[in-house]
Parts: C-alpha cells; structure tokens; sequence
C-alpha cells in the first residue's frame, strides 16, 4: 500500500521506524521482503491474471483490496506457499480491515479460480513483456532496439544477486564467502541469510555494491594523495572505493540522515573521509579539487533489477525534471574542479537523456573535454565500454547461473577540465 497508494520507496517503506516490519522477527522479515518483491517484479503478470476473474474495477473504498489480492496472489503464481494458505491468510486480513472485510467473499472466489487455473494463465502469458510499463518498454526499443530490450526486461525478472567491493584479495573473499569474481573485480553472491552475519562483515573487509556501480570510481584512475570530491555521495561505496585507493574524500550530500549512514559504513570499514551535509547545487567549498566524481541523482530505472518499486513509482516526466537537474548540477561540479582535474559523471539510469545527452550538452556548454574510457579500465569488457562511455546494461555479464548474472543499468563518462 506504501507503494501503490502512497508512492512511496520500498526501502523507505521498510526502513521506517515506527513501521510493521519493526515488529517482525528476521526470518518473517525474510518472508515479508520475498512477497513484497515479488508482488512489485511481477506485477503486470499478477494484474493481468487477477483480471481475469474481475468483471469491474476494485471499488475505491475497499481498503487494502488491491493489496491483499495482489501479495496473496504472488505467493500462489510465484511461490512455494501452500495455496490454502494464502488464500486463508488474505480472507483472514480482509475481515480485520473495516472497508475491505465487505469483499472477503469476493477474495475468497477470485484466489481459488486463481489456484484452479494458475498452470494455464503462466502458460499464456508473455512475462517479458507484461511486467515493464509501456513507456519504458518503448523507450528503451528507441534506444537500444527490440532483442536488447527484452533481455534487459527478461533480466529485471531475477532476483538480485548480492555484490561486494573489497579492500584487498577478491578471489579469497570468494572462496570464503562461496562467490565468485567477476572480471570488473567486484564478488558476486547469490543472496542468502542477514549480510552482517557474513564473514568479514565485522572486520570491514568488504562493503556491499553493485558490480556496476564500482565501475565510475575506477575511471578516475590513481587518486591515491589527490583531493576528490564525492557528490551526492550516500550510501558511500564510492566513497569507500577512493578511500581505500588513497584519496583525500570529501563526501557531499544533501541528506544528513543518509550522510550518518556513510560515516557508519566508513566507521565499520576502518576509513576516513570528510562529511559535509549539504546541496550541492548551492554548495560552495574553499577549494578547487584535483578530481569529481558526481553520481547524480536520477531516475534509477537501471536498478529495477535490485529495485522492482522504480517500474511502479517512475513517470516520463520524472525524466525532463531530473535530466535538468543532471546538467545543473554537471556545472557545478565543473566550476569546483582544477584546471586539468578529472571529473566522471555517471547515473544508475537507463535513459539516454540522463547519460549520452547530458554529454553532447555539457561538452557544448562546459570547459570540459572528452576522456574516452577504455575496456582495461573496466575488466577487460568489450561490451560495456560504448562509444567512450560506460553504459551497463542488466542484461550483461551473463553467466551459466542466471542470479550470478547482470550489472544494474549505468552511465558514465570521464571529463577533462581545460
């Protein structure tokens, strides 16, 4: 419901304090998350398939409805959950609601057809094709073409896999943690148990990150003994990367309660960086710096992967009004750079006009000049080193275990200031 009728972020939703997964112990919480990811990947198989037994829309005051129906039809389509259960446990939660307790009746038949008839549903639905919204589905065809597109759509229906960045021996942490190394250098897990319970997590051997997003803090090559700024730096495994490398780190960010989680994570990780909780499209320092990272704040339709809540919270106008802040921010960050300093640019989107044009813009705008990244600086990956950006796709990387495949969608691109 904090999803679909608040709009709010899952991990918000999770994350609160006075919320009601503070009141579950971790193995329901495990539970809790498996439905709610699920209800939220395979959404548009699970409202085509509600649908069916629907002769009308959902009365607008019904309640959570919508939502018992939804996450207990999850569990039946796409999870090992006895069927009696599910359909017990959503009538049970329509009678304690005070509007929707008038419709358990109606929840009680739509599940068990579901139940009855979920083999031939699953066989007749196209889930590449249900489960991403049309203006997404569309763009991306103008952007990458059809067979891409539904790979990277095919690639948002896996669970994610769990990624870590490590200060030292990559193949050793892999052989601990029962991962392998991937050729971009991060350890790739199949997700499994509480990752504070993980080997090395104590001792601040390793950080969780996506594969992909390792990748930008590498394009500044060696920082070790240079001032770099990182902007809009939560949740800090950039600012992680460049600490461990040598640099002098001043973390930016705009908010405070995500820079104390930076500052814990570099606590635990036995490193030091500067913290300034701050915009940084008003932000003035007292000092040029040698290099910039900026990961920009975006849409973050690369992630839906990790992040199945961004294919239901995203618009297309969601895109105009950050590609705009994109290039605002791009000119700050070039204005607090020296002369001949190394400035990478990257978001975790797939929409070229939050990468390729934020480019063509800035080289026309800005005292900047093109740095074309180079495969050796990434692994040795051909495919993910596009016309002298970093473009990531989910669907890359793939491997013989699909949840050890993929990266999260990524742009970036390495500027020269003149």
């Amino acid at each position: 419901m904090a999803v679909l009728a608040d709009h709010r972020a899952l991990d918000s939703a999770i994350d609160a304090t006075d919320g009601p997964f503070e009141t579950l112990d971790p193995r329901e919480r495990g539970l809790a998350r498996a439905i709610l990811g699920i209800s939220l990947r395979r959404r548009g198989q699970i409202e085509d398939a509600l649908g069916r037994f629907l002769d009308k829309a959902l009365p607008r005051k019904s309640g959570p409805l919508p939502a018992i129906l939804h996450v207990a039809a999850a569990q039946i389509l796409f999870m090992d959950v006895p069927d009696h259960a599910a359909v017990s446990i959503a009538v049970d939660t329509a009678e304690a609601d005070r509007d929707a307790r008038h419709f358990k009746g109606l929840v009680n038949a739509v599940l068990r057809r579901l139940t009855e008839q979920r083999d031939a549903i699953l066989a007749a639905q196209d889930e590449v094709r249900l489960n991403t919204p049309d203006w997404l589905y569309e763009r991306w065809v103008m952007d990458y073409g059809a067979a891409p597109t539904a790979a990277i759509a095919a690639a948002h229906l896996l669970g994610p896999s769990l990624d870590l960045s490590v200060k030292s021996d990559p193949a050793g942490w892999a052989e601990k943690l029962g991962g392998i190394v991937l050729p971009t250098g991060s350890v790739r897990l199949i997700a499994h148990g509480p990752i504070d319970a993980l080997p090395g997590f104590g001792e601040g051997e390793w950080w969780v990150q996506d594969a992909a997003a390792a990748l930008p803090a590498k394009l500044l090559g060696k920082v070790d003994g240079l001032d770099v700024a990182d902007l809009c730096a939560a949740p800090g495994g950039k600012t992680a990367q460049l600490a461990v490398a040598g640099a002098r780190v001043t973390a930016v960010d705009v908010n405070e309660a995500r820079l104390l989680r930076v500052r814990e994570n570099l606590g635990r990780l036995g490193l030091e960086a500067e913290t300034v909780a701050a915009d940084v499209a008003s932000w003035q320092p007292d000092r040029l710096f040698d290099a910039i990272l900026l990961d920009a704040p975006c849409s973050a339709t690369g992630t839906i992967r990790r992040h199945p809540d961004v294919a239901v919270l995203k618009r297309p106008s969601d895109i105009d009004t950050l590609a705009a802040l994109q290039a605002s921010l791009l000119a700050r960050a070039a204005a607090m750079l020296k002369p001949g300093g190394t400035l990478v640019y990257c978001t975790c989107s797939l929409e070229r006009a939050e990468g390729e044009d934020q480019v063509a813009q800035a080289l026309a705008s800005l005292p900047l000049v093109l740095e074309p990244v180079r495969p050796e600086e990434v692994g040795g990956v051909d495919a993910i080193c596009r016309d002298g950006f970093l473009r990531t796709l989910p669907s890359d990387l793939p491997h013989a275990e699909p949840r050890l495949s993929g990266l999260d969608g990524f742009f970036a691109v390495r500027f020269r200031r003149l």
